[in-house]
């Protein structure tokens, strides 16, 4: 790390804490050539994420859309906000861990529908019911067969 007041190119760590709530790191440094102390921040770099729409737009993933998705889909259900907050966690892990800059909003839907099945069935019909966009009562009935066996 370069000094930031004399320019030296040999600086050492002095300490280093986590900053951020744990999202950074805080590094405090000492030049060895004027001895002057500065800190630093370093934080993961992460990839932009862009998810294509249905009708093809595209747009920056968001976490909210998500989380309010599922919590419609889990309205007056027996399913808590710690189990909410850890299937959306585990959806956006899923989608990160995919490593692709563009992903289609589909594979997004069906990550979250798989994991709404194991965690609420009716919640699962909630949001597939939307998601798949049934246009009828047997579109609705062959889901619910799919369930059932």
């Amino acid at each position: 790390m370069k000094c930031p007041y004399c320019g030296h190119e040999n600086t050492r760590v002095i300490d280093s804490r986590p900053a951020e709530e744990n999202n950074s790191i805080r590094r405090r440094r000492a030049c060895d050539e004027c001895g002057k102390r500065f800190t630093t921040y370093e934080k993961v770099e992460t990839i932009p994420l862009i998810i294509i729409k249905k009708d093809l737009n595209r747009e920056a993933f968001d976490r909210s859309k998500i989380e309010a998705g599922v919590l419609r889909a889990c309205h007056k259900r027996p399913v808590s906000a710690e189990q909410i907050a850890n299937l959306v966690d585990e959806v956006e892990t899923e989608i990160y861990s995919r490593e692709e800059r563009e992903l289609p909003s589909a594979v997004i839907g069906e990550c979250i529908m798989n994991k709404l099945k194991e965690l609420d069935p009716v919640a699962y019909v909630r949001f597939a019911s939307v998601y798949r966009e049934f246009k009828d009562v047997n579109t609705f009935m062959d889901e619910l067969k799919k369930i059932l066996n």
